[in-house]
């Protein structure tokens, strides 16, 4: 791993590494590592955690591309949960939402003015819905988080409008992803550009760090100024997910304590891939194109 002489120092000092941390450390890499653990929390991985989220991340691929197949007016969201289910038992692998806190299922199924956490059932998809399949998969024991929004047949300007929103938000979030980078970057990006869409952007629900866990440190939010928050360096591991509303950024949890929707009935859409950082910029473990289908 490497981090510039010139890049903010790790430790929050505010100094440059050169004046600060880099003088004391023979061994930068074990002092990355070992720093961003005491500090942080993080994991910063290696190549072999790397290969195995990679794997994970391409099942994750596939069941989502197994989604897209049968996504159509006239599906429960519970068809859905048991397709995603059944396909990630078949390949040896665990579906991570099931039994997570008391989620009682193996997918997260967000329809219109659900943000996320929607929990599948006896729903029936119509004509005009977007809905976004939340798909994080356990293979190996390493885990990998995707999502997309679809187009469920013929939809409205502002259904389109606010689904594309989403996915040039996650875009412009991940372009933002390079060694000596911050947090804040990655925030700054989604915000700046979705506000002047005259969209908003959820705050209480953020990315995360994965791989070894479900959730782990860093938070990622997807609001935020340039240059602040945790520096990134090669081998930090995690999501980019922003929720992004057509209306208020305000919510509300239902009953059943995981549904989260938007307070004033708006539409709401999100796209998520995970990514590690790399010397040269970032690879995406989940990735896919930056492109919308209707079904």
């Amino acid at each position: 791993m490497k981090i510039g002489r010139n890049d903010p120092c790790p430790c929050g000092s505010g100094l440059k590494f050169k004046k600060c941390c880099l003088q004391k450390e023979k061994d930068v890499d074990t002092y990355l590592r070992d720093i961003y653990y005491k500090k942080h929390k993080i994991r910063i991985k290696n190549d072999q955690e790397i290969r195995g989220i990679r794997k994970a991340g391409q099942l994750v691929l596939k069941t989502l591309d197994l989604v897209e197949k049968e996504i159509r007016p006239g599906i429960t969201t519970e068809y859905i949960n048991t397709l995603v289910h059944d396909f990630t038992i078949q390949n040896n692998a665990v579906p991570a939402p099931l039994n997570y806190n008391g989620f009682p299922k193996s997918v997260c199924i967000s329809v219109n003015e659900v943000i996320c956490h929607g929990i599948p059932s006896e729903r029936v998809l119509a004509e005009g819905d977007i809905v976004n399949v939340d798909v994080t998969s356990i293979l190996d024991g390493y885990y990998a988080d995707s999502s997309k929004t679809f187009l469920v047949g013929r939809v409205s300007e502002q259904a389109e409008k606010i689904t594309q929103v989403a996915l040039q938000s996650l875009k412009l979030g991940m372009d933002q992803v390079k060694s000596g980078a911050t947090v804040g970057d990655i925030g700054w990006a989604i915000q700046s550009y979705a506000e002047s869409r005259n969209c908003s952007v959820v705050r209480e629900m953020v990315g995360h760090g994965v791989g070894i866990e479900f959730h782990e440190p860093p938070q990622i939010p997807h609001v935020g100024k340039r240059g602040e928050g945790i520096v990134l360096v090669p081998g930090m591991v995690f999501t980019i997910e922003p929720m992004i509303n057509l209306g208020s950024r305000d919510l509300k949890i239902l009953d059943d304590n995981w549904t989260a929707v938007t307070k004033d009935g708006s539409l709401s859409a999100q796209f998520e891939q995970t990514m590690v950082v790399t010397e040269e910029g970032y690879e995406s473990l989940t990735p896919y194109p930056f492109e919308i289908r209707a079904s």
